[in-house]
């Protein structure tokens, strides 16, 4: 998911150049474009697990200190995701609506990448919440330790407060991508998605790739002893937050601004 510099380029010009790129992969290294997808899913069970460590350890110290420390660190996923330059499911809602709606990318073939990058970074999220699990610092991990809190809080959200977090979420997440891609330099880069996201992670707004390794991490950490979790609330909670974050960062982010600068020579992005 490497964002290309604007340098003298628009936002629109860089939005097509990233949309060809992933098509681009796709079309000629379908397991490419997979491994990709999977290691944006690494990316983020490791800040999901140093962001539950740090959050369990902040609670210790005064509770309203978790939640600040957690979204600190959470935040750290995105950074990584974009400087290895993977690919993440949520900002491709983005890219390709915007390559759909511009005619740079078909419709068919944008959903299969959509549907390639999600189920892929799913599994990347599944195989290394797996493997982190059996490390040293999620054994024992106690019934009202904060990742099994976290967890346990999602699934029991209903169907309009999953959606409307899900929206909220990737307009935040996607209104990272494009501020780190204004960036002309690294620490530009660093403080604008370290604070855009702490946006979303410090509201508890609902992200279907985080909640991919969140969930597998702790139903593999507590050996299956989170409280409310069944194969129905999982899902319940992936398929409307994957809804929600469609709304989000494909439409209001993406179709809304592909369209803001259609048949535009003066008020362009």
């Amino acid at each position: 998911m490497k964002e290309l510099e604007l340098d003298n380029q628009g936002l629109m010009s860089v939005l097509d150049k990233n949309a060809k790129k992933k098509e681009h992969l796709f079309t000629h290294s379908i397991p490419k474009y997979m491994v990709r997808c999977m290691l944006a899913g690494m990316f983020l069970t490791i800040g999901t697990a140093i962001a539950v460590m740090v959050g369990e350890k902040g609670n210790h110290i005064h509770p309203d200190l978790g939640k600040f420390l957690y979204s600190f660190m959470f935040s750290w996923s995105l950074v990584m995701i974009i400087y290895m330059d993977t690919e993440l499911g949520t900002s491709n809602m983005m890219y390709l609506t915007v390559g759909v709606h511009r005619k740079v990318v078909k419709p068919i073939q944008a959903v299969k990448l959509l549907a390639t990058c999600i189920s892929c970074n799913l599994l990347g999220g599944i195989l290394f919440s797996y493997i982190i699990s059996q490390t040293n610092a999620f054994q024992d991990l106690s019934s009202n330790h904060y990742l099994i809190t976290a967890v346990s809080g999602k699934l029991t959200k209903t169907t309009l407060q999953i959606i409307s977090e899900g929206i909220f979420a990737n307009i935040i997440v996607n209104t990272a991508v494009v501020a780190s891609a204004r960036m002309k330099d690294d620490a530009g880069k660093l403080f604008a998605t370290v604070f855009i996201i702490f946006i979303f992670a410090f509201l508890g707004f609902e992200h279907v790739i985080a909640n991919f390794s969140s969930f597998a991490m702790a139903l593999f950490a507590s050996g299956g002893a989170v409280p409310g979790m069944t194969m129905g609330s999982v899902l319940h909670n992936w398929i409307f937050a994957l809804i929600g974050n469609y709304i989000g960062g494909g439409l209001i982010i993406g179709f809304v601004y592909s369209w803001l600068n259609r048949g535009e020579t003066v008020y362009f992005d």
